[in-house]
């Protein structure tokens, strides 16, 4: 054995015998062969030892094993010091490292190509280098939101009462029948939490998905040689990612190629100063920053908890509990009503204490309930605890609670709906003030328009063009250089028979497809025949971009292409070239000529861009680079193109309505006042009258230079901006607001910060939209289209709306309720509602009555109003009447009800409390039909589409049955007859018919409670002139 052994060390002896500045993994995977091997051997031996002494005929086995040993993933690169040198910017280390180039190479990244892409390469850099995701602290569970419902003072006294009233229930009667009164309390108090904390938790359950939905954000990566869209949260170390202005950077990492790229740090370092970022000393990009200006591709080094982002993030909690305007007023109400309702409370305590001290009660057999000190002390505590019980019961009726609890309601639903409807709710507080707006300021493209744009017109000096092979080689080489190296856009083509695919912004896709498709340009050849020496890239205030490119052919020559408005190229040219590719001067009249080739193609709603080149030496170039700014004067034209961008449909609609609801529209746009003008006329901004000479259209140049008085006085007049810059936009924002209008903005460039900020409610683009402008906004609209913005509208008025019918209905049971009990108290000395009714009364009227009303979707008829005003009264006139005088009818029914309902039925007096509580909260479930409509006097139209109203009238009317009928001792009920009910039902019915007579009664618009501050107001002048 030993001899075979020995033969087989020596076998692998070679592999043993090696060198000792081997890399780890390959000391790794020689040690695991000569292990196996050993191993191999060992048991070959044994099994031959047995084979001899059992002396039978085995299958004969190899001596080897094949072994697929493969060396760890990455295994090359120390992630960890990687992550390291990027956060703390040790560019000194990433030279040790390799530079950019060694990093690539050992994530196994191809610099242009980016990583391969499958499925098996993202899932294995996940694994080694984690995902693109972080740890959020925990969501608030069911539970946080029991505690809550149990920090309510109101509901802490009831259980206290309910406490002493279920000890000396049991006590007296023991506890088969004594756990009552108490148990009752206890059962409909914690019915009321238990709704109270399911309905705040499935709010909060739904904005933590909208929070994760907004999170979603789409980037752009190179993989395989191909730019794609991926998620954020689908970016893995390695992949190539494409930068813009606007951008967030989706994870750390390193610049691999680009110009002019400045980030904003602040959201890292607080420091509002934007950082340049190049390859040869400040290469590092950091997880969350935003893209100031210029274009990049950096190489992603490191995801999610890896990155400073992350680490941030992860210990930050989103706080869903943002207290909105409307939630402000609507606290402020309920503490008003809080305070009368304890002001009521406290009377029916002291005159029923009062009554039951000095022997004006008596019990259920007629005799005197407070007998001096014949009566026993467990009874007169558990009379006070019955009395106190009353109260608190009151308080908790009068304090509308539902109120918070139906504006909660109303946004989450409305928020879920308007998902639906292509907007996402960032703010909750723009939900309200959208219903309030008056202006709303529109981008066009995208906006207005398709944002599918294509070439349409092409002009060679002053003649249309529409066969490329007529266009000379020298002047074709020319143009294909302009588009094809000044762009930030790509082009893709998987093989030479498959289709292509542009990627960029629209109006880059439309050149650039034009370009390729119409021009033959070859854009890889000509990428590789050039190298770009500086770019000035595009933006909204300069509305052009430039490049400084080299040939490799001609080192002797620098071209200079712009590319951008044709007007403002053409301000910058002063010759041309013509078809035939001759250089010619341009004199005053061939730019007039140019200047109507342009108005003509934007009153056609074109799009006109220009391009224009210049020729310089290379020693001049040399001088320019110092200033890092590209030649702008003495440019040559080479050409014009006319780009169509059709209007949306729809879109003419859309603008009609919001127009029609009392909503001004007004169009922002960067082109020129031609396009502006036709554009604005299709979709009925402008009416075909209008125009430059009436001051519906201005430029933003002319609207900047006006003074503050022109602006005030002119700002209402204008309909459409062209030309227009951010501040431009901001300036009109600003002047709008100081006149009092209630102001939307859409925006969907960095540049548009200011301006949506600064609106009151501002909106994004979810499609062309830029992270910096997402995230400036209230609420971000998914597809770009301006029909989506009226749906918000419409949106914004239906949470105004669904409000006011839950105030209507709710005041009109608190009123009722309070009255009822405070003048049964006062008089005969007890309360005819229990407190276990009135905790039924209160869970139907707070959280069924709110689901009931808050979900009732947008009509017709809310867009035929004018915007609320900032400054109109939450219960209006109309409300007023219509509460009072349900609250009146009720009042008036019950209180019969409590004197001579005895002698009306005929029944005793437990018979009689059961038909007032019976009819009390009919009247509720009939009356919640009235609140539907404010106004309009049919107020069942459309309730066949409310599935949930009629479910939860449903619901309420089955309980009250079973709380009536069945539950006797729980609710201190008594069985009802056919004609009781019939009656109760016929009583709680007038308030249909009733309700429809109100509404033909017209009230004035001047707010009620101003008559009464102006009666005061006159009072004290009245008084200080006497003294």
């Amino acid at each position: 054995m030993s001899n075979i052994l020995h033969a087989g060390l020596n076998c692998i002896e070679p592999i043993l015998d090696m060198p000792t500045n081997r890399s780890i993994p390959n000391k790794r995977w020689h040690l695991a062969f000569t292990a196996i091997y050993s191993s191999r051997a060992l048991y070959s031996l044994l099994n031959q030892k047995k084979k001899k002494s059992r002396k039978l005929p085995v299958p004969s086995n190899p001596s080897f094993v094949v072994l697929n040993v493969k060396p760890e993933a990455f295994s090359s690169i120390d992630h960890t010091t990687l992550t390291a040198i990027v956060k703390d910017k040790n560019f000194n280390k990433l030279l040790e490292f390799g530079g950019i180039e060694g990093v690539a190479d050992a994530l196994e990244t191809g610099i242009k190509n980016g990583i391969d892409g499958s499925v098996n390469d993202v899932a294995l850099r996940q694994e080694a280098f984690g995902s693109n995701t972080y740890q959020r602290p925990p969501a608030k569970r069911l539970f946080h939101f029991v505690v809550e419902a149990f920090k309510d003072l109101t509901i802490l006294i009831l259980i206290f009462c309910a406490a002493l009233s279920l000890g000396f229930g049991i006590k007296e009667n023991g506890a088969k029948e004594g756990w009552y009164n108490g148990g009752s309390i206890f059962v409909a108090v914690f019915l009321v939490i238990s709704v109270s904390a399911v309905s705040n938790f499935r709010q909060n359950r739904q904005f933590e998905k909208l929070f994760k939905v907004s999170n979603n954000i789409k980037v752009d990566v190179v993989r395989n040689g191909r730019r794609q869209q991926i998620s954020i949260f689908e970016v893995v170390v390695g992949d190539v990612v494409c930068l813009k202005i606007g951008d967030q950077v989706p994870a750390d990492g390193l610049f691999l190629d680009g110009h002019s790229l400045q980030v904003d740090e602040s959201s890292m370092t607080g420091e509002s100063d934007h950082v340049e970022i190049n390859s040869h000393h400040n290469p590092f990009l950091f997880s969350g920053t935003k893209v100031a200006d210029g274009y990049a591709q950096m190489l992603v080094t490191s995801v999610g908890m890896n990155t400073t982002w992350g680490e941030m993030m992860s210990t930050i909690s989103r706080d869903t509990n943002e207290q909105t305007p409307l939630q402000a007023r609507l606290n402020k109400l309920t503490s008003s009503i809080g305070k009368a309702g304890l002001a009521v409370a406290f009377l029916v305590l002291l005159v029923l204490l009062v009554r039951y001290f000095t022997g004006n009660t008596e019990d259920e057999n007629g005799n005197q309930e407070f007998n001096g000190s014949n009566t026993k002390a467990d009874d007169i505590v558990n009379s006070v605890v019955r009395i106190i019980a009353a109260a608190v019961t009151i308080v908790v009726v009068a304090i509308p609670e539902g109120l918070p609890l139906a504006v909660t309601l109303t946004l989450a639903y409305s928020m879920k709906r308007m998902m639906a409807d292509q907007a996402m709710v960032r703010k909750l507080s723009a939900c309200e003030t959208m219903g309030s707006a008056t202006t709303i300021c529109t981008d066009k493209t995208g906006t207005l328009t398709l944002n599918q744009m294509k070439v349409t017109k092409f002009w060679l000096g002053q003649d249309p063009i529409e066969d490329s092979s007529l266009i000379s080689t020298d002047l074709l080489n020319l143009i294909q250089q302009g588009v094809a190296l000044n762009t930030t856009g790509s082009v893709y083509r998987a093989t030479s028979g498959s289709n292509y695919e542009f990627s960029g912004s629209p109006t880059e896709k439309a050149i650039l497809s034009w370009a390729v498709l119409e021009l033959d340009m070859e854009m890889e050849i000509l990428i590789k025949d050039f190298t770009i020496l500086h770019v000035e890239a595009f933006n909204s205030e300069k509305k052009r971009s430039g490049v400084s490119i080299r040939s490799e052919a001609d080192h002797n020559i620098v071209h200079v292409h712009w590319k951008g408005a044709a007007e403002m190229i053409l301000a910058m040219c002063s010759s041309y070239y013509d078809a035939s590719g001759r250089m010619k001067d341009m004199d005053d009249g061939e730019r007039m000529t140019f200047e109507q080739i342009i108005q003509g193609m934007a009153a056609s709603s074109l799009r006109c861009i220009a391009f224009a080149h210049k020729q310089i030496p290379e020693e001049e170039h040399e001088i320019r680079e110092t200033s890092q700014k590209l030649e702008e004067d003495s440019l040559t034209l080479i050409g014009l193109v006319g780009i169509k961008d059709p209007c949306r449909p729809g879109v003419r609609k859309a603008v009609e309505d919001c127009q029609y609801a009392g909503v001004n529209v007004k169009m922002i746009t960067g082109d020129n006042v031609f396009t502006a003008t036709a554009i604005a006329t299709e979709c009925g901004i402008l009416r075909p009258d209008q125009g430059i000479n009436n001051e519906a259209v201005v430029e933003g140049e002319a609207f900047r230079n006006y003074t503050p008085e022109e602006r005030m006085e002119k700002v209402d007049k204008i309909r459409v901006m062209a030309r227009s810059s951010p501040f431009d936009k901001l300036l009109m924002v600003q002047c709008l607001k100081q006149k009092g209008h209630v102001v939307a903005v859409t925006g969907d460039g960095t540049n548009d910060a200011p301006a949506l900020k600064e609106a009151d409610i501002g909106l994004s683009m979810g499609i062309q939209g830029t992270e910096v402008a997402k995230e400036c906004s209230d609420i971000i609209i998914l597809d770009d289209n301006f029909a989506s913005v009226a749906t918000v509208l419409k949106w914004g008025r239906c949470v105004y709306n669904n409000i006011q019918k839950f105030i209507q209905f709710q005041l009109t049971v608190n009123v009722a309720a309070l009255v009822i009990n405070f003048v049964a108290a006062i008089s005969a000395g007890e309360v005819p509602l229990t407190a276990v009714q009135l905790l039924w009364v209160n869970l139907i009227m707070d959280t069924l009555g709110a689901l009931a009303l808050a979900t009732e979707q947008p009509t017709k008829e809310l867009m035929e109003r004018p915007p609320v005003g900032r400054t109109e009264p939450l219960i209006t006139n109309i409300m007023w009447r219509n509460l009072l005088v349900q609250a009146l009818y009720q009042i008036a029914v019950l209180l019969t009800f409590q004197f001579k309902g005895e002698s009306i039925f005929g029944v005793n007096e437990k018979v009689k409390d059961t038909l007032i509580f019976n009819t009390f909260v009919l009247c509720q479930v009939f009356n919640e039909f009235n609140a539907r409509k404010l106004e309009k006097k049919n107020v069942f139209k459309g309730i066949h589409k409310n599935k949930l109203f009629l479910g939860i009238i449903g619901i309420t009317i089955i309980l009250q049955v079973v709380m009536v009928e069945f539950l006797k001792k729980f609710a201190d009920t008594e069985r009802l007859n056919w004609g009781q009910w019939g009656a109760c039902l016929g009583i709680a019915a007038i308030s249909w018919p009733l309700g429809w007579v109100v509404k033909c009664i017209s009230v004035s618009k001047k707010p009620f409670l101003s008559y009464l501050r102006w009666q005061e107001h006159h009072f004290l002048l009245y008084v200080c002139t006497k003294i």
